[in-house]
């Protein structure tokens, strides 16, 4: 994808520069929207709640997504949900510091507490797993009150390639973390609008807008399995450093090739059934 070698030349660090923010933020929209025309993931009307944490990932993705609001047809609603927990989870903005950034921008935020500390003390389970079911789980409620028809998720092109791998390694198969997902019989849509996205192109648009993000990994994170693929991953693209994009365009062909198959077997399938009712026997 072209995009991402106009953003390698966008590498600086300098925090809080509005002008190379404003400039990575228009780069980074370009992908969203190539995300957007490919799985129709927003339109008009739609009310999209925002998982935000508070950290790099999502922050960026509820900060995109409001500016994009000032450029496209589409007029859609955003929700920033933010979890409440007991328990750590890595590095985050201050909810204090999250709360004056929506309000600047007129964007609701509601959040919802939960109390997991003592599950993942004694669970037998990935704490990983758990700890992110948890709060999904929560966020499916924020959505559900407040009568959101969408659900974006901050995942991006990097986590598409890990949890594919992470799947082949240790469950024996593939399956891949879609852009777009129905649930609840397609009363939510959960979307990745960042699914075009690099990771390290993500990092210099934080540091330019200045994000406030403090505290440490969270340290269940650092011995999970997909830390372990991200290992892996650094060291191929130390050799070869287009070794997540072939992976992700692999994954992309063969959702590709999918989608064709299943449109193939609808349309014969449709075409059967004409065939048997006007046979007349």
């Amino acid at each position: 994808m072209r995009l991402w070698y106009h953003l390698a030349m966008e590498t600086s660090l300098s925090q809080n520069n509005p002008a190379r923010a404003d400039k990575l933020a228009f780069y980074l929209l370009k992908a969203i929207n190539k995300a957007n025309r490919r799985y129709r993931m927003l339109a008009d009307s739609d009310v999209v709640l925002v998982a935000v944490s508070g950290g790099k990932d999502s922050l960026s993705l509820l900060d995109l997504l409001h500016r994009r609001r000032r450029t496209v047809r589409e007029r859609y609603t955003l929700v920033a949900g933010h979890v409440v927990s007991d328990k750590n989870c890595g590095r985050a903005v201050p909810l204090d510091w999250l709360r004056g950034y929506c309000e600047g921008r007129d964007i609701p935020l509601v959040t919802e507490p939960i109390e997991i500390a003592e599950e993942l003390a004694t669970t037998s389970s990935s704490k990983c797993y758990r700890c992110a079911w948890n709060r999904r789980k929560a966020l499916f409620r924020i959505a559900e009150r407040l009568g959101c028809n969408k659900l974006a998720f901050g995942h991006h092109a990097d986590d598409i390639v890990q949890t594919t791998l992470m799947n082949l390694f240790y469950s024996g198969r593939v399956a891949l973390m879609e852009p777009k997902m129905l649930f609840f019989t397609g009363k939510l849509t959960v979307i990745r609008p960042m699914a075009f996205v690099e990771e390290r192109d993500i990092v210099p648009f934080v540091k330019a807008s200045g994000f406030p993000i403090e505290g440490e990994p969270c340290p269940e994170g650092l011995l999970s399995q997909r830390n372990t693929v991200k290992g892996i991953l650094r060291e191929l693209e130390r050799d070869s450093r287009g070794v997540k994009r072939s992976i992700y365009h692999a994954l992309d062909r063969n959702r590709t090739a999918l989608e064709r198959a299943q449109s193939a077997a609808r349309q014969q399938l449709a075409s059967t059934t004409v065939n048997e009712e006007g046979s007349g026997d």
